[in-house]
């Protein structure tokens, strides 16, 4: 049993003041009030946490720490690449992040198969979830990649090459930016991507691509900004916009009447402003559910108010509950509940990876993937030290003093 100060549920139970959780074989076997559960389980062993505030750990369902970041960060090779990419995911969970979605779009250099990003975290105290994609970068000369093709480069037509799209739909996870309906402009600078935002693909192009992905019984994403690309993305039927920087009133109304989810990145992400926190309070006003991600690692978008970065230095999934703070702030000035706000970075998330059946929430049967925190994170605290333990599956894998 742990006993805590106030345990943040993100489920129908809300919050508990003075509550407690029973765990047994990595699952929730009871939630709720300590003195009800201390006299239900008199004999119990009992971590107390009475003076920490309790919360579902961190989902961040937008992230590129596997494929990218290594090379990024480090002087790595091949041979070095994902034992360097291990490292980064061991930080992510250091953060207090238990569970990550990561895109493969295929790296120029490193000729890695999705499997081999699997078999990489297989033995990893975490969940990581793979998004298998194709990618437009704004160079120039444009530059294509797919997650099935690795570091050849491919041309334009090959991204709607039908058997291509089939593999990439059959090996991806979950709905990320399965297709960059927009050229992106990836890491670089402006000036190295002239053509970043130019539209890649026609209405038609892009319902073919739907289809193909609903036929096999999966959803798709895909990375969007800007009203064009944002209208064809809807029109299309595109379930999962990433980023959607750019959206409009008309526009939100239109996804919250499809059903749309939304992964907000408010570091930056495409060529345009990222998300505001009052637009992502649009957002959720209109009832869609909002997931925020630090699509890390990325150089912040520069010149916006909500963000405390003064230069394009690439940031981590260690800045998830700093970017998410300002939004999260604005939600409980307009009355949200903590329990809701908390969502966009544990229970939305965990949906967006088809997951919330096993964690994301502090409730009977889930995962117990649980953080000990001098706050709520993201609320009332955007510092990692302030974070004291880490639970994953019932172990305790992080703790600080």
């Amino acid at each position: 049993m742990i006993r805590g100060k106030k345990i943040v549920t993100v489920s129908k139970l809300g919050t508990i003041d003075q509550g407690a959780m029973v765990v047994e074989n990595g699952k929730f076997t009871a939630v709720g009030a300590w003195e009800s559960l201390k006299d239900k389980f008199p004999a119990i062993d009992v971590i107390d946490c009475s003076e920490s505030i309790i919360t579902p750990s961190l989902v961040d369902c937008h992230t590129h720490l596997l494929e990218f970041a290594p090379s990024s960060l480090h002087p790595v090779t091949p041979e070095t690449h994902l034992w360097s990419g291990k490292s980064i995911l061991l930080h992510a969970l250091s953060c207090g992040i238990t569970a990550l979605g990561e895109q493969i779009c295929g790296h120029p250099v490193c000729d890695f198969s999705i499997e081999d990003y699997r078999d990489a975290v297989k033995d990893l105290p975490l969940d990581v979830s793979f998004a298998t994609a194709s990618i437009s970068i704004g160079f120039e000369k444009l530059a294509h990649f797919t997650s099935v093709t690795q570091s050849r480069a491919v041309e334009k037509k090959e991204l709607i090459d039908t058997p291509i799209v089939k593999k990439i739909a059959e090996s991806s996870d979950y709905p990320g930016e399965n297709i960059f309906l927009n050229a992106t402009p990836a890491n670089f600078t402006k000036k190295e991507v002239p053509r970043a935002g130019e539209i890649m693909y026609s209405l038609d192009e892009l319902r073919m691509i739907v289809e193909t992905y609903h036929q096999l019984g999966k959803q798709i994403g895909c990375h969007v900004a800007g009203e064009e690309g944002i209208d064809l993305a809807l029109k299309a039927g595109i379930g999962v916009l990433h980023h959607a920087h750019g959206i409009s009133s008309n526009q939100i109304d239109m996804a919250a009447q499809q059903g749309v989810k939304i992964v907000a990145t408010p570091m930056g992400g495409t060529h345009l402003s990222p998300n505001s926190p009052e637009e992502i309070l649009r957002l959720v006003d209109n009832k869609i559910p909002v997931s925020i991600a630090t699509d890390s690692y990325l150089p912040p978008f520069q010149g916006v108010f909500w963000l405390p970065f003064r230069d394009n230095t690439l940031q981590g999934p260690d800045v998830l509950m700093l970017i998410a703070h300002p939004a999260m702030q604005l939600l409980k000035k307009h009355g949200f509940d903590e329990n809701e706000i908390l969502a966009m970075i544990t229970a939305n998330p965990a949906s967006i990876l088809g997951k919330n059946h096993l964690f994301g929430r502090l409730e009977l049967g889930l995962e117990a993937n649980f953080l000990v925190s001098d706050g709520i994170p993201g609320l009332e605290i955007t510092e990692i030290a302030k974070i004291k333990k880490v639970f994953y599956r019932g172990k305790k894998v992080i703790e600080r003093e």
